[in-house]
């Protein structure tokens, strides 16, 4: 990669070299379990939507309105939280993180089991957002930097893996328990899961950058030239996940009505399917990423699935409900490059920004569902009128097209040395070697 504008990196030399090589260690077995009780708390709202909201009062007629409302609350959480948290683990360390985030979450999820309206219930998703917006990020980030670059992206695989079956246990409970007893185990996993991280020390990597005197967390650097460009391409690649999941699986219910799905769609099943096949894909990119030794080959593969997969979700009619899920399964396999998503992002910067960048791509896009779900409602029933599958394919497409050209615009990072700083080439003294960022 060539210099970047007024931007380049810095080797630190100052950091043992990652020293974990087994791709089943304790940082990522806590960080798996960590991701687990993120993604539990994270889909279970989408799982008890219904359910919740027919229980606090809320009339069918304006249960789909109220359902986008507070799901666009808990993004917005999820962006805010992105930032705090993002600046937070390349300022204070990554390890920081992991603890105050899911402590944040984990209380917040067992408040929201005893809401009795839906402004609370919209505030409590925002607290839960924030909250939510700082595990995988630091996990990421802390796995990458303590292992070899031969082996990280299979322990970030791992983690995302493991932790997507959080959406199986969170329709598993949402299904045979009341929805606020659902939140209830949530924040309570969380809360146990802090005892597990009491053993965890930041990377030898962050550590060496905290003697070096680096600027940490500074988003300015983030935000200048040509880095910018290179940040905003890392989020980029991910719309089309989050289309997946945001709009294709979280309304399904109301999406199986046009496709004359042949029974009942039950949103909590086809989240849960997807998220199967959401694990098989992470498992699947993963792996074929290091086999491969390409990130940007992989990204291309699945988002090619997922576009495909797209048309058949819109143009197919008469599903039986067996097909319907099938379908869902196979969605969450094409949209399953959210571990070479994430560690990609990583990958593209230096040790003094990878939490920040680690940490804020993944819930900006998950926040960009935001935009999306409004653009979808907009040509959906707005002037333009074009009904919910035609509308929902033109938004879905679009987003294929964009991060197809975000990941061309993208250089290569596997196998890429993770030993150096971003920074300002006139703070650059004359003597220190310099690496292409």
């Amino acid at each position: 990669m060539g210099l970047h504008g007024s931007t380049q990196c810095l080797v630190v030399r100052m950091a043992q070299r990652p020293a974990h090589t087994s791709i089943f260690n304790w940082v990522v077995l806590v960080s798996a379990l960590g991701y687990f009780v993120d993604i539990y708390d994270l889909l279970l709202f989408s799982i008890v939507r219904q359910k919740s909201l027919a229980d606090l009062g809320v009339p069918p007629a304006q249960a789909l309105d109220a359902g986008v409302i507070l799901l666009n609350w808990q993004m917005f959480g999820l962006l805010l939280g992105g930032v705090l948290w993002g600046v937070l683990g390349d300022k204070r360390g990554r390890v920081s993180v992991l603890f105050g985030s899911i402590l944040l979450y984990s209380v917040a999820n067992i408040a929201n089991g005893f809401v009795t309206n839906v402004p609370t219930y919209a505030a409590l998703r925002f607290l839960a957002g924030i909250g939510l917006a700082g595990e995988l990020g630091a996990a990421v980030t802390l796995v990458n930097e303590v292992m070899t670059k031969e082996t990280r992206g299979y322990g970030t695989a791992v983690v995302a893996g493991v932790g997507i079956l959080g959406a199986v246990a969170a329709n598993l409970v949402g299904k045979n328990y009341d929805w606020r007893t659902a939140y209830f185990i949530g924040g309570g996993l969380g809360l146990a899961l802090l005892i597990a991280r009491f053993s965890l020390v930041d990377s030898g990597l962050y550590r060496g950058l905290a003697r070096s005197g680096a600027r940490r967390g500074d988003l300015r650097m983030l935000l200048s030239g040509r880095r910018f460009a290179r940040y905003a391409y890392s989020l980029l690649v991910g719309l089309p996940l989050w289309f997946v999941v945001g709009i294709l699986i979280t309304f399904s219910p109301e999406l199986a009505k046009p496709l004359h799905v042949q029974g009942t769609v039950s949103a909590g099943d086809a989240v849960m399917w997807c998220y199967l096949g959401l694990t098989l894909g992470d498992f699947a990119s993963g792996w074929l990423s290091g086999l491969l030794r390409s990130r940007k080959l992989i990204l291309v593969v699945f988002l090619a699935l997922t576009s495909a997969l797209q048309f058949v979700y819109v143009f197919g009619d008469g599903w039986s409900l067996r097909a319907f899920y099938a379908l869902c399964f196979c969605l969450g396999i094409g949209a399953g490059y959210w571990a070479v998503f994430i560690t990609n992002a990583a990958e593209q910067f230096g040790t003094n920004l990878r939490a920040t960048v680690a940490t804020t791509a993944p819930n900006f896009v998950r926040g960009s569902v935001v935009p999306i779900t409004a653009l979808w409602r907009y040509l959906s029933s707005g002037p333009p009128k074009l009904g919910l599958l035609l509308s929902v394919m033109i938004v879905g497409q679009v987003t294929v097209l964009v991060a197809l050209y975000a990941v061309r615009r993208l250089d290569e990072t596997y196998g890429k040395d993770l030993d150096y700083v971003e920074e300002h080439a006139a703070r650059i003294p004359a003597t220190t070697a310099a690496v292409p960022s």
